[in-house]
């Protein structure tokens, strides 16, 4: 079953997450707590908050563990070799596999000019989170301007 990505809020609840990705809140909860790279950020009341990479990090997960058949240890290595501790994406393909299957949620606008990736992409490291919390911003401002 495909599910449409288009990121439609900046942030989503716990509940939210569990209808998305058809998984009992219990199970994200025991998710955070083996996948080092699943930690949804908390707001004022401590409640959970996640991202749309969050959910797609999810549905990766769930893939690995119930369609592919790993163990959590078989899948903790799978995305322990995508993601580096400094965050910084590993090419894998099956990630890649998983991105070309979910295309839909990176379609860019071509006439939105804002954050346009005419810049240098040599970056240094510290900018890396930056520009992917800048190409995360494009993509809600793009798909608010498909709204309208």
């Amino acid at each position: 079953m495909r599910k449409n990505f288009a990121m439609k809020k900046l942030y989503y609840s716990i509940s939210e997450v569990s209808k998305i990705t058809e998984l009992e809140q219990y199970v994200l909860r025991y998710w955070e707590t083996e996948f080092e790279n699943l930690k949804p950020a908390k707001n004022l009341a401590g409640n959970r908050i996640y991202t749309n990479k969050d959910i797609k990090l999810i549905l990766f997960i769930k893939k690995l563990l119930r369609d592919e058949k790993y163990t959590i240890e078989g899948a903790k290595k799978i995305i322990k070799n995508i993601y580096s501790k400094d965050e910084k994406r590993i090419e894998n393909p099956k990630m890649e596999k998983y991105e070309k299957e979910n295309e839909d949620t990176r379609h860019l606008n071509s006439e939105l000019s804002l954050f346009q990736n005419n810049t240098n992409t040599n970056l240094p490291k510290k900018n890396i989170k930056l520009k992917r919390d800048l190409k995360e911003l494009r993509n809600f401002l793009n798909n608010l301007l498909d709204e309208i």
